[in-house]
């Protein structure tokens, strides 16, 4: 699930249940306790002081309203932007209020400063409602970008698909033309594999696959190719105790077997080799595809756009957020591809 997003709806509104915004809400409470103190304290020796009672009053007030935006986010969620904004403003006043008149009624005048309980409760309510407006109109900046930039990956990942290289299919098809008067059933057998593969490819970019179906479905594709190039394409496979029902984004580990076959075979006299390694360590899997280059590969004129890695690099981080990534570099005079992702769930925070 994308940051700021509730799994019953699309709320710009941060998962304020979250250890992660709860951190943040007390560590700004903290400095604006700091800024304030600052700027009401005429000695600095009496700075401490100042700032220890504004944090801990201003940290109420923060926590108190994420904790009513916590309770009611499901409610929120429903809401549109504009309704769920103003609900989370006046949940916010509804806070500073409470905490304002319990300081009033609990605290002794003495630790007020010399503010009366009237001015601590305007001047809480008006300092609240700015910043509380200002705070929720990021918010949905922030969101309004974050959908932006979704709607951008998920264009890109559609041209992509729609990129499917003419010379596979034209390429696969002439292969099985080929096959029918010698081998009906092997004929039949690519047919099925190719249709699996543009199911697969056409599909919902969005939906999750597992580990053992994007295996599975990068084996038919190196059947294809295999049955077109022969024995130019030689391929290893070291699978170490890969958990084959982990949830995983689909087209994640095709693509960049495909574009070994591409940079880094097909340009090759003699063809060449792909590795593909898969590990299972501490919750996380971990892919690898690694290919020999072509000894004229300074001089190819295959130059990739890098569209299909940045895309792959980019669902990741949409999906698992810090916890899954890509790596890319030459590793003893190979190209290789690492990915890993966390097999618990999707990002939550």
């Amino acid at each position: 699930m994308a940051q700021g997003e509730y799994r019953g709806g699309q709320s710009f509104l941060p998962d304020f249940c979250g250890v992660r915004t709860i951190f943040t809400v007390v560590v700004s409470a903290t400095v604006l306790a700091m800024v304030l103190a600052l700027a009401a304290t005429d000695h600095l020796h009496a700075f401490w002081e100042n700032f220890s009672i504004g944090a801990l009053y201003v940290q109420w007030i923060g926590l108190m309203a994420a904790a009513f935006i916590c309770l009611l986010r499901r409610w929120l969620g429903r809401l549109g932007h504009g309704r769920a904004g103003l609900a989370a403003w006046l949940l916010i006043m509804l806070a500073a209020l409470l905490v304002s008149l319990m300081t009033g009624h609990l605290v002794p005048v003495d630790y007020l400063a010399g503010v009366s309980r009237d001015d601590l409760l305007i001047r809480t309510l008006g300092i609240s409602g700015i910043l509380g407006a200002l705070i929720l109109r990021y918010l949905y900046e922030n969101h309004q970008q974050k959908q932006k930039e979704l709607a951008e990956s998920r264009a890109r990942f559609q041209a992509l698909q729609a990129r499917i290289r003419p010379h596979f299919l034209f390429n696969s098809l002439n292969t099985v033309v080929s096959l029918i008067p010698e081998d009906p059933l092997r004929a039949e057998e690519l047919l099925q594999d190719l249709a699996d593969l543009f199911r697969a490819s056409l599909g919902d970019e969005s939906r999750m696959s597992s580990v053992g179906r994007e295996l599975e479905l990068t084996r038919q594709y190196l059947a294809v190719e295999k049955q077109r190039l022969g024995p130019r394409l030689r391929v290893s496979w070291s699978l170490e105790a890969l958990p084959d029902d982990a949830p995983m984004p689909a087209l994640l580990l095709q693509p960049l077997v495909e574009n070994a076959v591409y940079h880094g075979i097909e340009p090759a006299v003699d063809g060449g080799e792909i590795c593909i390694f898969g590990r299972f360590r501490n919750g996380t899997v971990a892919l690898t595809v690694s290919n020999t280059l072509p000894e004229e590969a300074g001089h190819s004129h295959r130059q990739g756009n890098h569209m299909a890695l940045e895309n792959i690099r980019q669902r990741l981080a949409m999906r698992f957020g810090e916890q899954a990534g890509m790596h890319t570099g030459m590793v003893d005079d190979r190209y290789q591809v690492r990915i890993w992702f966390p097999v618990a769930g999707e990002k939550t925070t």
